[in-house]
């Protein structure tokens, strides 16, 4: 049996081109700084995103903790939204590692956070509240489906941390989506942030790893909290080759994958009892809902359409979120289609 696994654009395996880049790397010490293979990503990130350094790590969850953790000490506080995926999904690593306290406002539908609440959560100088160090936001935002979020928005929202001396994070994750979808180079939606995290093993299909980008010194403390952290690899070139090929040949053919969510999403939204949940996608993410009239759950639909060689994310009791990625192809949309109108109209 095929299988078509739309749980998330993390499920990607390497490129051939990548698997060969991996087995050719040239590799050293990357703990000492020796490994040529990693140097060379590291410049190309920073280059990519308009920052002095990169530093790779294990993973986007690694990357942000160390973010946060260079750019707070214990009992600061953090901004960020309700549905970051720093506050959700990274396992309270800020608080439990970090002494971090998070504050949390509302992530609007289209994944920002309202000015206003910004301006209000930052804390006035009193020692009854933690000391506000840091602004967090997300692009693209994933759980409110997946929207990218735009320059002029980004803008504003960092203009006000700096007003107040807060230093802004971005977790772009996915970044290189939002800017396929906006049609503008990365850098112009990270140049307002004093870091940035993103993901090569989503979408650009590496294996492994991510790249905190930021300025000379930042990465030089950054380097020191990876290490504490145990996140220090050796001849870690072999996974950094992945990476390159990422940049260099992965980025552009995003748009594919933006073009296999939208059609997703029109189709399945013509069947009966099956509806959009957050809009029309603009990057990779289709949210979609059950109707309650139906009588079927997430979990129950989910396990049909596994017997049927489809894995999809369950995100509620009658919700789910679909991914396209690279290994999504043209001739796998009818099948999911197909799939799920047998599902949903079965006794």
């Amino acid at each position: 049996m095929k299988w078509i696994d739309l749980r998330s654009d993390t499920v990607t395996q390497p490129t051939e081109k990548m698997r060969q880049a991996m087995a050719n790397a040239e590799v050293g010490d990357d703990v000492y700084g020796e490994d040529p293979t990693v140097n060379r990503l590291q410049a190309m990130a920073a280059e990519r995103l308009g920052k002095e350094a990169g530093l790779f790590v294990a993973s986007g969850t690694m990357g942000n903790l160390i973010a946060v953790l260079t750019h707070c000490g214990r009992g600061d506080e953090a901004i960020m939204g309700d549905c970051a995926h720093t506050f959700v999904y990274e396992g309270g690593g800020t608080a439990a590692l970090g002494g971090v306290h998070p504050h949390t406002i509302p992530n609007q539908p289209d994944g920002t956070l309202l000015i206003e609440d910004i301006q209000h959560a930052i804390r006035g100088d009193d020692p009854h509240f933690p000391r506000s160090r840091l602004l967090i936001l997300e692009n693209t935002q994933n759980k409110c489906g997946g929207l990218s979020i735009s320059r002029d928005y980004m803008l504003e929202a960092a203009a006000v941390a700096r007003e107040n001396n807060l230093a802004v994070h971005l977790d772009g994750a996915r970044i290189f989506n939002a800017a396929v979808d906006q049609g503008v180079p990365a850098v112009d939606l990270v140049d307002m942030f004093d870091t940035v995290t993103f993901c090569l093993s989503k979408g650009l299909c590496a294996p492994v790893g991510s790249v905190l980008c930021g300025s000379k010194d930042f990465v030089a403390e950054a380097t020191r909290i990876r290490k504490q952290l145990g996140g220090g690899m050796r001849q870690a070139g072999i996974l950094a080759a992945a990476g390159i090929v990422a940049l260099e040949e992965m980025v552009d053919r995003l748009a594919e994958d933006h073009a296999h969510a939208k059609e997703l999403a029109e189709r399945l939204a013509q069947i009966e009892g099956v509806r959009l949940d957050k809009g029309s996608p603009n990057t990779n993410m289709v949210y979609i809902e059950l109707a309650p009239e139906k009588g079927i759950s997430a979990v129950d639909c989910a396990q049909a359409l596994k017997e049927l060689g489809i894995l999809v994310g369950v995100t509620g009791p009658r919700h789910f979120r679909l991914v396209c990625h690279y290994w999504i192809k043209d001739e796998d949309i009818p099948e999911i289609v197909k799939g799920f109108e047998k599902v949903m109209n079965s006794d």
